[in-house]
């Protein structure tokens, strides 16, 4: 069939294509391009997709996990399009009061400050300290470059010049000028969706398989977000940066087991847990569906009797598991941008999954 505008945007094949235009027709959509004109009529249709596969046991062929994986994509990024017209901002006089700032001086290096009061014709920000508590000896008419986190959105970055240096509210401030654009930085790129079920967690060895199912368990953890880039999962004691890991967990009924590196930690002393922010590495086709299908509620459940592994309850976090940290490991590492990474690593829109898909 011939490709129509929609289908050959999002990378449709002809015939992939022709798979679509029959499943519509069948399904009651009509013009194959109505599949793509909202979330729910995505949603609707992947669940037709999944159902009629399986249906004539194709669920797992490799023409039907593309198929899947291109619709997901097309879901993906209408849910991250519609969030960022939501809350993304365009100018300074939109940041609002307590934001967490990196502040950049040429020559001189990072700095963290945190904005004070938003005003009309300036922002004023607490005077930046670098992470030995110094500051610069004089701030008036000093460039910096200002970073921030917009928690659930992303990262933005603009130029300014102090014009004073002032107390605001009792605090040694910094006046420093608007500005009416925005560099938008880090988006996110993918979305995911809270978990808080048990999990294995593995230490990758040079020249093992990353998603190779385990027989044995390994150490107790709790997996607390999961997308299809990564995940966030919780353990007991501390642990390093730049572990190379693999996390096992029920999804649906079925073992999966996907491999990343470990881009941030933060330490809980009051509980004596870790959280680890995980950047997955690339998946399998069907893994990623299968997550995906997770994060949009888009899978069927499936009723399993045999199960892949035990599942552990929120007991299984009250050791502390110290091979986790390496010598030199430094903690809670995700910077001084409010509590989200600021590598460009997703853990992104934050949705409930009691809500996605519906």
């Amino acid at each position: 069939m011939q490709l129509t505008n929609k289908i050959r945007e999002a990378g449709f094949t002809a015939k992939e294509a022709d798979s679509i235009r029959r499943i519509a027709a069948h399904s009651g959509f009509g013009d194959p391009d109505s599949v793509f004109s909202c979330k729910e009529r995505l949603d609707r249709f992947i669940r037709l997709l999944v159902h009629e596969t399986r249906t004539v046991g194709k669920g797992d062929d490799r023409e039907t996990s593309c198929i899947l994986s291109k619709f997901y994509d097309c879901r993906q990024k209408a849910e991250i399009d519609g969030h960022v017209n939501k809350i993304a901002i365009s100018n300074t006089h939109q940041i609002k009061n307590g934001q967490i700032l990196k502040i950049f001086v040429s020559g001189s290096g990072v700095f963290r400050s945190q904005v004070v009061k938003n005003a009309t014709g300036y922002m004023t920000i607490s005077r930046p300290l670098n992470a030995k508590n110094v500051s610069l000896k004089e701030w008036r008419g000093t460039m910096i470059s200002v970073y921030f986190w917009k928690e659930g959105d992303a990262g933005y970055m603009f130029d300014t010049e102090v014009k004073d240096e002032v107390f605001s509210l009792g605090i040694l401030s910094l006046k420093i000028a608007h500005r009416f654009s925005l560099s938008r930085v880090q988006k996110r790129r993918s979305v995911r969706t809270k978990m808080n079920v048990p999990a294995f967690l593995y230490l990758v060895g040079e020249g093992e398989p990353f998603h190779k199912i385990e027989s044995s368990p390994g150490l107790r953890c709790m997996l607390e977000d999961i997308s299809d880039t990564g995940c966030a999962v919780t353990v007991g004691g501390k642990a390093s940066d730049d572990l190379h890991v693999k996390m096992q967990f029920e999804l649906n009924g079925a073992a999966v087991c996907i491999s990343g590196t470990v881009r941030s930690t933060i330490f809980r002393e009051d509980t004596n847990r870790s959280v680890l922010h995980i950047e997955a590495d690339p998946m399998p086709t069907e893994m990623r569906n299968r997550i995906l299908g997770k994060v949009f509620g888009t899978f069927e459940e499936e009723d399993y009797d045999d199960r892949p592994f035990r599942a552990l309850d929120e007991e299984a976090l009250g050791a502390s598991y110290q091979n986790l940290v390496s010598d030199h490991a430094h903690v809670d590492s995700l910077t001084e941008s409010g509590g989200e990474p600021d590598d460009g690593f997703d853990l992104d829109l934050d949705l409930e999954p009691q809500t996605v898909g519906r």
